[in-house]
């Protein structure tokens, strides 16, 4: 199955919208990988220029922007439900957590230097940390490998103190070819993108593999709403899609281009108290708006 095949189903019930943020005389997007969404309904992006943090806010009005020097190739962006904001940097090899001032309050692995342990054997180090998902306990996994490092999933706890990991390269049900993105439903369970199988795998919070969901295509960010519906961006087919969390395709929007509604590559996305989906695209270096029909 060719990777860029498109996914069918009935269109979507959002149309794309003109992007509305607004940055300041001189200040462009780089390739932007990453999004998440505050509590005050705040818009943070990461994208690969300067000052790679940039917080709007739900108007698209530019707010700050900081962590200059601190990434060498940003890649995921959440924020958990006491509003700090963690980032993975994918070549760095680290993962950033941030107060919602945008202080450091803790640092994974150690920048540049890829690996599994630290010599010492008190720190966990990464390969390649893709997404990272806090969940409710304050428990958070990390997605590892995008090419280079060992595909698998780690678990912390809510100190940073490493718990597990699970999985390896693979296709057989629990392993991964490329774990690229983390969400998790309302009853705890895991859904992670495993890109270059073409599937979501779902597991428990202890690395119990339960299902998995084919796609074809490469499935890139994933993203649960309230209402419980499974959103995906689809890679370099461009698209926006809506599963129900069983895998059923509901709606399908975008395709691959430049114009409104297009993308080189969907990535990660997220959807604002409005109910607008906010999707990013690393090769057209610009964030799409979708909002409701």
């Amino acid at each position: 199955m060719s990777p860029l095949q498109s996914i069918p189903g009935p269109p979507l019930d959002y149309v794309p919208a003109p992007e509305h943020f607004k940055l300041p005389p001189g200040m462009n997007f780089g390739g932007v990988p990453g999004i998440a969404i505050n509590s005050r309904g705040h818009i943070f992006l990461l994208h690969r220029g300067s000052d790679p943090l940039m917080e709007f806010d739900a108007d698209g009005n530019f707010i700050r922007a900081f962590g200059d020097g601190m990434f060498d190739r940003p890649h995921g962006l959440r924020i958990d439900g006491d509003d700090n904001i963690w980032a993975t940097d994918v070549g760095g090899h680290v993962v950033y957590k941030f107060n919602p001032e945008g202080r450091i309050v803790m640092v994974l692995g150690v920048r540049g230097r890829p690996g599994e342990w630290h010599e010492y054997g008190h720190l966990r180090l990464f390969h390649e940390p893709n997404d990272v998902l806090v969940g409710a306990n304050g428990d958070f996994f990390v997605l590892q490998g995008h090419g280079k490092g060992e595909s698998c999933v780690m678990k912390f706890d809510r100190d940073g103190i490493f718990i597990k990991t699970w999985g390896k390269k693979g296709k057989a049900p629990g392993e991964f070819d490329l774990p690229h993105s983390i969400v998790m439903d309302a009853r705890g369970l895991l859904y992670i993108a495993d890109r270059n199988n073409a599937r979501i795998q779902v597991f428990d919070a202890d690395g119990t593999f339960i299902r998995e969901m084919k796609t074809p295509g490469t499935p890139c960010g994933l993203y649960i709403s309230p209402d419980q519906h499974l959103y995906l961006a689809h890679g370099h087919v461009g698209q926006l899609i809506k599963l129900d969390l069983n895998g059923n395709v509901l709606g399908v929007a975008g395709s691959q281009g430049k114009g409104l509604g297009q993308f080189g590559e969907a990535h990660y996305l997220a959807m604002s108290a409005r109910g607008e989906i906010f999707v990013t695209d690393t090769l057209n270096w610009r964030v799409q708006r979708y909002v409701r029909k």
